[in-house]
């Protein structure tokens, strides 16, 4: 019997006697997704209302959105080192906490700068969280499963939007926006000692060696704790940071999340405004008609890593099975210029909900990065990707801040087009062949020695 006879052989019998601890953590990541997503978009919900209680200008609004991603876009690197040293189960519960506590805060803050305070402070201490959802999934998880946890996961962020912005918009109207902050804030701080004490590494856990066994042989790092142990724990080595700027190929996915997030950061920070203050709906109306695009969203990020994985298992490489989704996504928002030529909203919706639906669909680019990144350098990797990809989420506030006038809203939806059409171009041209990048060659000759 040849050896790849062999390995189809013992394959399924190993999956059999598998536990399936790695659905706890699939799960868990998904927790933790929905409430780092209501802490971005619960100042949008709230918006409206403290634009009118503060005065505040379209301009002063973009600048209060954008503030989240000036320290999370400029934490990005930092926390991509960190992660590379600090184990997930002690890192993502400090950073959960601290948010969370950041978030509560606002509701009680009193003034425009207090606000911009605040939501600096939850910018970055977020900063580490998609790097760490990253890192986790890439340790418990195999090739073959791994796109669809990264889109079980990332739908968290359009199911807690879509479920539970109908609730944000009822606490602000039933009691005050201060509110929104302190509930999603609260809940931050409990489900942070939740992970603490349940979260921990494939040989740790209640994982049984079947399990750990197929995670690695289907190309799990889950050994990779052990590993930067042993070598990552020092100082900053700036050569590191060098490397993963270099590649065309990680350049690619760089400015193609940069493009995918600008959509997702107008749903996060304008959207709302948009439907109450363009639209003349009032605040349970427009909490109801935001909550549509979230779930078309949903839809796509589920549908993503399932129709990748299962390209990938009927013999389609990894750079199709991963690109394909991403591409068709990316030309799929485009749909959301069509909000300028019509007055009707029940037809702006149709369009949002398309361009929403089609961002989800392209959200697995976490998955390249899992693919790509140099394997010592997976946080590193992380944090330049989500660092240059979320630069969006201080330039799409405001520049759409500027670009608005106060009865037109056209320059903004005009915007987000052209910046994913170079988006689609990026995919299409830079990323090539999907292909792990190899590490520093001084450190590959070290480890050969």
């Amino acid at each position: 019997m040849s050896i790849g006879n062999a390995q189809r052989t013992v394959a399924p019998a190993v999956r059999r006697q598998a536990s399936r601890a790695r659905v706890l953590i699939a799960v868990m990541l998904f927790v933790t997704v929905v409430i780092n997503y209501l802490d971005r978009a619960n100042l949008s919900v709230a918006m409206p209302a403290i634009a009118a209680e503060l005065e505040l200008t379209p301009q002063m609004q973009g600048l209060l959105l954008s503030a989240f991603g000036w320290t999370y876009a400029a934490m990005q690197i930092p926390g991509g080192w960190l992660i590379d040293r600090v184990p997930p189960r002690v890192l993502y519960p400090v950073c959960l906490v601290l948010w969370s506590l950041a978030t509560a805060f606002m509701g009680v803050a009193g003034g425009f700068v207090a606000l911009i305070c605040l939501r600096l402070m939850v910018g970055m201490l977020e900063a580490p969280a998609y790097p760490i959802n990253n890192r986790v999934a890439t340790t418990w998880f195999p090739d073959r499963e791994r796109a669809t946890v990264i889109g079980f996961y990332t739908s968290g962020q359009f199911i807690g939007l879509a479920l539970l912005t109908p609730v944000l918009t009822w606490l602000q109207t039933a009691f005050s926006w201060h509110w929104v902050f302190i509930a999603t804030g609260g809940v931050g701080v409990v489900w942070g000692v939740v992970w603490y004490v349940a979260y921990r590494e494939p040989r740790e856990s209640r994982a049984n060696d079947a399990e750990v066994a197929y995670i690695a042989d289907g190309g799990g790092l889950v050994d990779v704790e052990a590993q930067t142990r042993a070598t990552n724990r020092k100082k900053v080595d700036l050569r590191d940071f060098a490397h993963v700027l270099r590649s065309r190929k990680l350049w690619g996915i760089y400015l193609g999340q940069f493009c995918l997030t600008s959509t997702m950061w107008f749903f996060l920070t304008w959207f709302p405004t948009y439907l109450v203050d363009y639209r003349g709906m009032d605040y349970i109306q427009s909490g109801f008609l935001v909550s549509l695009p979230y779930v078309a969203a949903l839809v796509g990020v589920l549908l993503s890593g399932v129709v990748s994985d299962a390209l990938l298992k009927r013999g389609r490489s990894v750079g199709f099975a991963r690109k394909a989704p991403i591409i068709t996504g990316l030309v799929l928002s485009t749909v959301i210029i069509g909000a300028n030529f019509t007055d009707s909203t029940a037809l702006v919706i149709v369009f949002l909900s398309v361009a929403f639906f089609g961002n989800g669909f392209a959200s697995i680019t976490w998955s390249l990065v899992s693919a790509l990144a140099p394997q010592r350098l997976l946080g590193t990797t992380g944090g330049m990707f989500n660092f240059i990809g979320n630069l969006s989420s201080i330039a799409t506030p405001i520049v759409i801040g500027f670009l608005v006038s106060e009865t037109s809203f056209a320059p903004g939806f005009a915007y987000i087009t052209a910046v994913t059409l170079v988006g689609i171009a990026v995919y299409v041209f830079m990323v090539g062949r999907v292909e792990r990048i190899a590490d520093r060659p001084d450190v590959v000759a070290a480890d050969a020695a």
